[in-house]
């Protein structure tokens, strides 16, 4: 069985005999050497900005770094994107083509192609941004038993605000503070946007939920009662909560706002 697959995987295999002691006569040295193309999988660009409604593309390309070895080209390319969830453990699909084939999946239905400006493009255009699109995607590139993945972060253009309901203050567990922003025409801000307010100014002394489940809240000025004067300003983590017994208020964002007016409570 181990004859069979070394037969598969390498390419060009000889052996030669061991120097030195006789006894040793009969053991082999052997030499792998690989021949076929390896495939490769670059983004241009790490992120992308865009805005709700918008259209974008999120660039990946695949090379082979031997294009002059024989075999390239002998497989078809399975093109996969999924979107990476906050910690990695589960990914959304996205679009799926292979040949002719194609795929998509969700939301993403009827918004999503393949660019195909060339051979070995397989940048993914979303039109008709939505929200729920923000984040990272993975681009992998199949060739045969190769493979290889590039990650685009799609980032909105828009504004993260703090919200608690008409009963006052921390009265939101985690699945109503999701309910509250779509209410507000916007989704649960990540911590990534929130960071992002925070470095543009926002401070809010109320701990929100945010998209990952962790509750944190935001301070540009340091005082008693938001954690004490003496502390460092940055965003302060409060932790993991549980998302049906918890209650804490929610930051909010929403890009390209319907509407006409947007009013922010003052702090």
């Amino acid at each position: 069985m181990k004859s069979l697959l070394f037969l598969v995987l390498i390419s060009v295999c000889w052996a030669e005999p061991h120097p030195g002691n006789s006894s040793l006569e009969n053991e082999r040295i052997i030499h792998i050497q690989e021949n076929g193309p390896r495939l490769l999988v670059v983004a241009e660009q790490a992120k992308i900005f865009s805005h709700r409604g918008g259209n974008v593309t999120l660039p990946c390309k695949f090379y082979h770094e031997h294009t002059s070895s024989a075999g390239s080209g002998t497989h078809k390319i399975r093109v996969k994107w999924t979107k990476l969830t906050y910690d990695y453990l589960k990914e959304v699909d996205v679009f799926v083509a292979m040949g002719h084939h194609r795929k998509s999946y969700g939301s993403y239905q009827g918004r999503v192609s393949l660019r195909e400006s060339s051979e070995n493009d397989a940048s993914l255009i979303i039109t008709n941004i939505m929200l729920e699109d923000y984040g990272r995607y993975k681009c992998e590139v199949i060739e045969g038993l190769e493979d290889d993945t590039a990650v685009v972060t799609l980032n909105l253009e828009g504004v993260v605000f703090p919200y608690s309901p008409r009963l006052g203050r921390y009265n939101l567990n985690f699945h109503e503070a999701q309910r509250a922003c779509v209410e507000q025409d916007s989704v649960i801000a990540s911590f990534d946007q929130l960071y992002d307010a925070w470095r543009s100014g926002l401070d809010w002394c109320n701990a929100g939920w945010l998209s990952d489940g962790s509750v944190q809240y935001p301070i540009t000025k340091p005082r008693e009662p938001c954690g004490g004067k003496n502390t460092v300003p940055g965003v302060r983590n409060y932790g993991f909560w549980d998302k049906d017994k918890s209650r804490y208020d929610v930051f909010c964002f929403t890009s390209n706002f319907n509407g006409e007016s947007v009013f922010f409570t003052p702090p």
